[in-house]
This record gives structure tokens, sequence and C-alpha cells, in this order.
């Protein structure tokens, strides 16, 4: 059977050496790095199947790296966490991550976790789609091209992120924070709110027959937008 390779990250060497221990049992290959900048090796990895990344690290936070990695692709991201306050929580599951457990944990409740995280993944492989159809919108996702009725129509790079993104979480509410976080990692520059809120209005008139009544990417109050979800 396959080993499944999890990446963590955890500067405290009982923890890391009773973790990876414990994985190794369950039939994980852990490679285990100290901080933000051993990490960076790993990051965009397609051999590396989940990132357990402690919080606060001696070189900076695991909020740094996972910002790192949903910017080179989608993998399930665990926060170690030894503050359970909502804001902390949030800020984490806002930036993409899939869970997080507050120290000190049960490794049986963590590699249940795991486990957990890794089958929605894999059922999401096994749902991924090759086109995205919404009414006359059509996005080409293998070679990244947007049709409108037939027409390619052009969008900046920043804009198709921004819609590729959208994708993934297709039927699932985005928060204009997670938004901004991404924005902010794929541009390389801070972006503000009301960048965004121009990003979002661009999309809407090129992709929506009416973008004052938009149907496609919806806004839903005090939360962030909503993509339809048709898709073939």
């Amino acid at each position: 059977m396959k080993q499944e390779k999890i990446l963590l990250v955890e500067d405290d060497e009982e923890i890391a050496a009773a973790l990876s221990y414990a994985l190794s049992m369950e039939n994980f290959d852990v490679v285990w790095a100290m901080g933000v900048k051993e990490s960076i090796p790993y990051i965009g990895k397609t051999d590396v199947s989940l990132y357990l990344l402690d919080v606060r690290l001696p070189d900076g936070t695991g909020y740094d790296i996972c910002k790192k990695i949903k910017t080179f692709y989608d993998a399930p991201v665990i926060f170690l966490t030894a503050c359970d306050e909502e804001a902390n929580v949030v800020m984490g599951l806002d930036m993409g991550a899939d869970d997080y457990i507050v120290k000190p944990f049960r490794v049986r409740e963590l590699v249940s976790r795991i486990h957990s995280v890794m089958r929605r993944y894999k059922k999401q492989d096994v749902e991924s789609i090759t086109d995205y159809v919404f009414d006359s919108v059509r996005v080409s996702l293998s070679d990244g091209k947007v049709y409108k009725n037939g027409s390619e129509i052009y969008l900046s790079a920043l804009e198709y992120k921004l819609l590729l993104y959208l994708i993934r979480n297709h039927g699932m509410i985005v928060t204009r924070e997670q938004l901004l976080s991404y924005i902010f990692d794929i541009a390389g520059e801070y972006v503000n709110d009301n960048t965004l809120t121009v990003y979002m209005k661009r999309l809407r008139n090129k992709l929506e027959d009416d973008s004052g009544n938009p149907k496609m990417i919806k806004t839903v109050r005090g939360l962030g937008y909503l993509l339809g979800d048709k898709h073939v």
C-alpha cells in the first residue's frame, strides 16, 4: 500500500518526534521541518498529501506557510495551535485550511481528522471537472480559456485566477477575506478591499448577461460570494 506523505512543520522536537512515530504507525511517510524556511522546499510538491502546520514558529507562522501552499494548489492543511481563540481559528480557516486541532490533543483524534480531510479531497479528485459551464459561459480548465456564447473572451491573469478559485469552491460561500488573501499571494503585493470589488465587477461585466443582477457570481450579503454549481 502506497504511503501518503505528510509535511509536519513543528519546532518542538518532542512533539514532532511523537507525532512522526504515531503517524508512521498509521502508514504515513512523515517529513519534518522546524520552521518556515525548512518547509519551503516541500511547498507545491504534488507528492505531499497533507500539510500539518504549527501556528507559532521561530521564523514566522503556519499562516505564512498556508498562504504559500494555497498559491500553488488546493492541498489539505491542518493547523496545530495552542490557542483556540475564535479569531485565530477563523483566520486559519479563511486562508483555506481544512481543520485545526488545539494543543494538547490526543493523537488518535488527530489521526481521525487527517483521514477525514484526506477522504474529502480524494472524493473531490474523483468528482473533478474538466470544464465549468454556467448558461452561456464555459471555462476550459485544461487550457485556461473562457468562452461566452461560443466566443472566447479575455480575462486578465488575476481575473482568471479569481474565477478559478471560485470554481474550485463552486457551490460554496467564499469570503472576501479568502479572496483578498489569494489575490495578495498571486499579485505579490498588498491588495485592498476596494480593489477586490473592482475585480469582481470586471468579472461580472465580462461573464454575466446582466451584471447588475448576477446569476453566476452571487453576493451573499455579509459573507462573500457564491459561484453557481452548474458544471460538467
